[in-house]
């Protein structure tokens, strides 16, 4: 009985198109192809087989990066342009903000201790101004 392997997460699962590899590595690596052996073939002259091998590495291996690296189901360059995006081009001020429910409990506690400190100094200057006129009642008297 053939017995064969099923993935439990499909979402990450990506259709190959040839050689085993998804058309975006196919484009990835033959772009670095139509960067590299080029380069290789007019500079291997100039500075050499070695130099020039070194320099068609160097020219391909973004490729690669951006054919072969993905973390979290993103590829590279996704990762690369939210970083930047947040780095250096996201706006100074959120442009969505939650209220903070805490600020305001703690402003409407501050209003109602002031507006009780308002009523017992009323209060209080009441009671002041009862006394003395009672005691201007009584020595009337």
């Amino acid at each position: 009985m053939a017995f064969v392997n099923v993935p439990k997460d499909l979402s990450r699962v990506k259709n190959k198109v040839a050689f085993s590899l998804t058309s975006r590595q196919l484009i990835c690596f033959g772009a670095a192809a139509a960067v590299g052996v080029p380069v290789y073939i007019f500079t291997r002259g100039a500075i050499g087989n070695n130099a020039a091998a070194l320099l068609m590495i160097g020219l391909m291996l973004p490729l690669f990066f951006l054919a072969m690296y993905e973390k979290d189901g993103q590829p590279a360059e996704v990762i690369l342009r939210n970083y930047l995006r947040a780095r250096f081009f996201w706006p100074g001020k959120r442009p969505y903000q939650t209220e903070n429910l805490y600020e305001i409990l703690g402003k409407e506690a501050t209003a109602i201790a002031t507006e009780s400190q308002a009523t017992a100094k009323t209060a209080v200057r009441a009671d002041k101004a009862g006394a003395a006129a009672g005691q201007k009642r009584q020595s009337r008297r």
